[in-house]
């Protein structure tokens, strides 16, 4: 048999499958950035997200049921470039394994260093022998609330600073000066790198990020990064049963142990759902100083909703089906030593408790 025939029968490679990770502080927008592009994609075209998220509430699965996602896994309770190093590349492997997808899409946790996740992808390029490659690193940025949480996150600067572009979110709630003077802070953090402004619920447009062929990092030692311990975290929840207490009961009257006293009122305790009013106006009260994200799922009177609320601004939609239960499942994040305060008061507003 002669070579041209054998290679003739033989199977011709497929084409890699190129990774985009997203980075970006909590409340930037990845994930809404993220479900944008879906619509603009061809037909047919198969995207994976692998989500890293704190807390133990799997939010974005529930959103991309009713996307065009082939599928979602989610990394949960800590960050996968230090706490959870090494599952995202198992991670990886498997998504590769299962549905073998045109491309996957990493969103990291709000302080994720890309540096770290970038050399485990370039990792695998050598063990997957270019199979999986890293296409890009793409950081959003909020350009209502960056310069407050850059004084708060070194990570933030770092995400501005390690990426092949910056998408600028939530633009349109500041003024053009402002906005001038953002992109100009930004120059000054990293002047090479292209800054795209986000079309809002439109997003931005997948031929600008995507086919980007990173070539941050392909060589040289991964950078020592002290990863900073910026975030901490509180997960606020009610059962069906009532308020599930840290003792572990679910309470449908008055308890004498510490955990939030059950009502009679609308919307309370021992009604199996919260009221919309008190939803809103607990979201309300939280401080974007201290608090900076709060996302899960609350049921209110016509039904299970997803909660997301960043820096002062909350947006409570309707899930439609659903198989999430609980009545109030909510993880709240921000500064290191506010936020079991913070999430007290909330859990106290919608009758739930603190975990």
């Amino acid at each position: 048999m002669d070579k041209t025939s054998a290679d003739a029968r033989s199977p011709p490679k497929s084409a890699s499958i190129p990774i985009t990770v997203f980075t970006g502080f909590l409340g930037a927008g990845k994930t809404s950035i993220i479900l944008s592009l879906l619509p603009q994609l061809p037909a047919g075209y198969k995207a994976v997200l692998l989500k890293n998220e704190f807390g133990e509430v799997e939010v974005d699965s529930q959103l991309a049921k009713q996307s065009s996602l082939a599928a979602v896994s989610e990394i949960l309770n800590g960050c996968m470039c230090c706490v959870l190093v090494g599952q995202m590349k198992t991670a990886l492997l498997e998504i590769r394994e299962t549905f073998r997808p045109d491309r996957i899409i990493v969103e990291c946790s709000g302080s994720a260093f890309p540096a770290t996740l970038a050399f485990q992808i370039r990792e695998l390029e050598r063990e997957t022998e270019g199979d999986l490659t890293l296409d890009a690193i793409v950081t959003v940025i909020d350009a209502e609330n960056f310069t407050g949480y850059e004084d708060t996150s070194p990570t933030a600067k770092m995400q501005a600073s390690y990426t092949d572009v910056i998408l600028i979110n939530k633009w349109e709630h500041i003024s053009e000066r402002e906005l001038d003077i953002l992109i100009d802070h930004l120059n000054t953090l990293n002047d090479t790198t292209p800054k795209i402004q986000c079309k809002g619920r439109e997003g931005v447009d997948p031929n600008l990020i995507f086919g980007l062929d990173s070539k941050l990092f392909q060589t040289g030692e991964e950078a020592a990064f002290p990863h900073h311990d910026e975030v901490e975290t509180a997960t606020v929840y009610r059962g069906t049963g009532g308020v599930k207490h840290a003792h572990g009961h679910d309470g449908d009257g008055a308890c004498t142990c510490g955990g939030a006293q059950a009502t009679q009122a609308p919307g309370g305790p021992t009604d199996g759902f919260v009221s919309r009013a008190g939803l809103e106006g607990a979201l309300a009260r939280l401080s974007k100083e201290t608090v900076w994200r709060v996302k899960g799922f609350v049921r209110l009177g016509d039904g299970m909703h997803v909660v997301n609320w960043a820096f002062g601004r909350s947006e409570v939609r309707a899930l439609g089906e659903s198989d999430t239960g609980d009545v109030v499942s909510l993880t709240v994040m921000g500064e290191r030593g506010e936020v079991i305060r913070a999430a007290r008061r909330l859990a106290e507003a919608v009758g739930a408790s603190v975990l």
